[in-house]
């Protein structure tokens, strides 16, 4: 008769993957989807990309389907928030890429990934398919790589973790 005995863990936030071949995956998860808003961030950028980038015929165009369509048409139609979305998307999927390629601040880059990904889920909204597209997938990888805390395997996260930043009790939240 076979037994199993479970772990209690004193933190669930805290658990290791290091040297797992899950762990590895992850890491390999959370390069990929890093470098993905890297490259997004990156060509967005006006000495890339040859003009600026604006967010305001994505904004005002939304279609009717979308949930959230009458805010991003009230923020397209906004200056300020024009100018705000047309620094923050290149700059923030910039800056969520290189937290994911260098492993470093993980769980926050995620957070703030996420966040971008339910824009672009709730924003697109053409579920004529079906709910699940690429937006809602590119959002549990995100989901995914910050419940794991992806950047403690091959990242920088396990670096600054032994460091007195990354003992303070605050750390646990943002790196991983």
């Amino acid at each position: 008769m076979a037994t199993s005995t479970q772990a209690k863990l004193a933190n669930p936030v805290e658990f290791d993957l290091r040297g797992t071949l899950a762990g590895y995956w992850v890491a390999v998860l959370r390069v990929v989807t890093g470098y993905w808003f890297l490259h997004a961030g990156i060509t967005k950028f006006a000495f890339v990309a040859g003009e600026p980038f604006s967010a305001q015929g994505y904004l005002v165009n939304v279609g009717a389907a979308s949930p959230i369509q009458g805010f991003l048409v009230w923020a397209g139609q906004t200056p300020w928030m024009v100018e705000f979305a047309n620094f923050m998307v290149p700059v923030g999927e910039t800056l969520i890429g290189l937290g994911l390629v260098a492993g470093a601040l993980v769980r926050l880059a995620s957070f703030f990934g996420a966040v971008l990904m339910t824009f672009f889920y709730l924003g697109n909204a053409s579920w004529a398919h079906g709910l699940v597209n690429g937006d809602l997938m590119g959002l549990m990888l995100f989901v995914t790589l910050g419940v794991l805390g992806a950047g403690r395997v091959l990242g920088l996260d396990a670096i600054i973790e032994q460091t007195e930043l990354g003992k303070k009790r605050i750390a646990k939240y943002l790196l991983g």
